[in-house]
């Protein structure tokens, strides 16, 4: 799973091979928008968060999404893809290198003048792996003043129209870092907590550019505090280790509910059907099967802290 780190290391390779070079090649059989012609010279390759984009001389932009699933690949000519040829979305063949493009779910092309004129795309927030330090105030400024004051911080950190970087690994590990839960609305987040947010993001990030294995701290084994660690003891606090499914995209968050209390949303413990009666909550067994146990109970399935 590519996350802004590796796009950053990946963006350095592409741009060492391909810029300055006419194109030889250019094929994308689910492209959107116009072909570059042969011959054109590359002129940028840049990242921001999953987002990489190619700039050809004429201002032609090859814009790739890469989310859960895209990977960019660099060969010298003539050398065997490692990928099969059916999960090709891009090639890019200049002299002496092909970049090859596999399951990016966004391949599309637009002229540089029209950038912020894309439907769906917008303005994008600062790279966290390059950002000045006047970039990161605007992604705090972002966080304040997020338009879903309801939003969970989980789901808010992955917007890369607010920071780029930071994927599904970071955002757990962040949120561990700075004693937050994942549930916490946006919009309860005080100053600190989002400077606090975007500084840990940032500092990750940075950390881990030279990195081919992420490492958020040095505390864990493995070199990662919370995520991929469900049901196991909490290197902070002792706790368990939870996981759990959250927005549109269904996607898993990390976290430990013993250190990350900080801005939960309030639990209803009343089951279903008995309005008005308080309910009664029991000591909980501290053995992971019976958390997943309680978190499926009928009246309890929506209780973003149960589960």
């Amino acid at each position: 799973m590519p996350e802004g780190d590796t796009i950053h290391r990946t963006a350095a390779a592409l741009r060492t091979a391909l810029v300055g070079r006419p194109t030889v090649r250019f094929d994308a059989p689910r492209l959107f928008g116009p072909r570059p012609a042969p011959g054109r010279i590359i002129e940028r390759v840049e990242s921001h968060g999953k987002h990489l984009e190619i700039t050809w001389d004429d201002e032609l932009v090859l814009h790739t999404h890469l989310r859960m699933t895209g990977t960019w690949h660099l060969y010298r000519v003539g050398e065997r893809w490692r990928k099969d040829d059916r999960q090709m979305r891009v090639v890019i063949e200049v002299p002496g290198w092909v970049a090859v493009c596999f399951n990016a779910p966004v391949v599309e092309t637009y002229r540089e003048f029209d950038m912020y004129r894309h439907p769906g795309f917008g303005r994008l927030g600062p790279d966290l792996c390059t950002a000045t330090d006047d970039e990161l105030d605007v992604c705090v400024r972002r966080l304040q003043q997020y338009a879903y004051t309801d939003a969970p911080v989980a789901e808010v950190l992955l917007d890369q129209h607010v920071m780029c970087g930071v994927g599904n690994v970071y955002r757990s590990e962040i949120l561990w870092a700075c004693e937050l839960s994942p549930y916490a609305e946006v919009g309860s987040l005080s100053t600190d907590d989002c400077v606090q947010l975007v500084n840990a993001a940032s500092r990750m990030l940075r950390a881990n550019l030279a990195r081919p294995q992420r490492v958020t701290t040095s505390e864990v084994a493995g070199g990662l505090a919370v995520y991929g660690r469900n049901g196991q003891r909490c290197a902070r606090c002792g706790d368990t280790v939870q996981v759990k499914r959250l927005g549109e995209h269904a996607r898993l968050v990390y976290w430990c509910p013993g250190c990350q209390a900080r801005l939960a949303p309030a639990r209803d413990i009343t089951p279903p059907g008995i309005p008005g009666l308080p309910g009664v909550e029991r000591e909980m067994d501290p053995h992971p099967a019976a958390a997943k146990f309680l978190s499926e109970l009928p009246w309890r399935r929506n209780d973003q802290i149960a589960g």
